[in-house]
């Protein structure tokens, strides 16, 4: 195992009728921003319990966060912090409000030119960000519960991630309720989102690190097993329950410690998003399969071993069962309505060279391995067609 520190001061309150501890939560003057997006929640009754929680403080709303939240619109938000004196943001919805909320708390308080300087240039994020708490309804990212976001500028089609440690939630509400009217998209992409942040810190190398795998391995199995269920049953807690715990678990930082992570699947899937316009999932599940295939033979030990403890694959030589498991992952995927291949999107062919490059520009060497680069990018998804 590594050599590791690992920090995460995030206060989770999990469970039904939760959204109703904001109160013993927020500090007590606050001036609040509340940003969420397109309006979902006012539709599915958060929102108005959020406001029955905050009645009586001072509260500014910021709407229209989008998915893959877009620094244009983030830096419409900093406009109103700026200008209202807002010290507290409270972010109500899924991964891309908590993530562009993240980027609003930082960019508010940026001194240098460009804010956006902090996601290119990897610029020291102020020490006096803005705090941020979190309502989430949907199960998904794993921001909740760390100290990382993604923002994409739509004037150069790009999509970045910072992390810092002024990044984590003070903390974040996890009520199951509020996902059960989720659209059977959004479930899916939730499922396939988290696991492969599963796979990108346990498809590596052996690390010895047996209790890291064994709790990667067993939120991969509760996915395989409760995402349908939450498909065919949306309004069942339990399923819900498991599913938004899954999710935060899943990259809160605790499986990663001490062992090595990948990455690239993440990497490339965003320049498939940013570019081509697919959900975020769609992209992993677009590439995941091609990185496993295309590095099979450096992550075998690993693969091998997924095949076994999550697939129950034991019959046949090694190869078969990696083989197997790559088929399964993928048929897991496809399985939750999620596409699986560049096709299925209608996703140019010249895609494959197209965000090979972009990998370049951007000085990303990806893998665990830090070798997969140019010419591995487009092979990868020359397999994905």
């Amino acid at each position: 195992m590594h050599n590791f520190t690992y920090y995460n001061p995030v206060k989770i309150v999990f469970g039904r009728g939760s959204i109703a501890e904001l109160p013993k939560l927020l500090p007590a003057r606050a001036k609040i921003l509340l940003t969420y997006g397109g309006g979902s929640i006012k539709q599915n009754g958060v929102y108005d319990q959020v406001m029955a929680a905050l009645k009586g403080r001072q509260v500014t709303e910021f709407a229209g966060i989008e998915p893959n939240p877009r620094y244009e619109t983030c830096m419409k938000a900093v406009e109103i912090v700026r200008a209202e004196g807002i010290d507290f943001l409270l972010a109500v919805g899924g991964g891309s409000v908590l993530d562009g909320t993240k980027f609003i708390a930082a960019a508010s308080v940026y001194q240098g030119k460009d804010p956006w300087s902090i996601l290119t240039d990897w610029a020291q994020v102020p020490d006096d960000s803005l705090p941020i708490g979190c309502v989430m309804t949907m199960p998904a990212t794993g921001s909740e519960m760390n100290n990382g976001a993604v923002i994409t500028r739509e004037s150069t089609k790009e999509k970045l991630f910072f992390n810092s440690p002024h990044g984590f939630p003070k903390f974040s509400i996890l009520d199951p309720e509020t996902t059960f009217t989720l659209p059977p998209r959004q479930t899916a992409n939730g499922v396939v989102d988290a696991f492969v942040h599963v796979t990108e810190q346990y498809l590596t190398f052996p690390a010895d690190a047996a209790l890291q795998d064994r709790q990667a391995e067993a939120i991969l199995q509760t996915l395989v097993e409760e995402g349908p269920r939450a498909l065919a049953e949306p309004r069942d807690y339990a399923v819900r329950a498991n599913l938004m715990w899954c999710a935060t678990q899943a990259l809160n930082g605790l499986i990663c410690c001490g062992v090595p992570q990948d990455w690239a699947t993440h990497m490339i899937g965003h320049e498939l998003t940013a570019l081509y316009g697919v959900d975020h999932a769609q992209s992993l599940a677009i590439v995941l399969p091609g990185v496993l295939e295309h590095q099979k033979a450096r992550k075998r030990a690993k693969l091998v071993q997924y095949a076994g403890r999550v697939w129950n694959l034991h019959e046949g030589d090694a190869a078969i069962r990696v083989d197997a498991a790559i088929a399964k992952t993928e048929a897991f995927f496809r399985s939750l309505g999620v596409g699986t291949r560049l096709s299925d999107y209608n996703i140019p062919p010249e895609a494959a060279e197209i965000v090979a490059a972009r990998i370049t520009k951007h000085r990303m060497t990806l893998g665990e391995h830090k070798d997969i680069c140019q010419k591995e990018v487009r092979e990868i998804l020359e397999l994905r067609g």
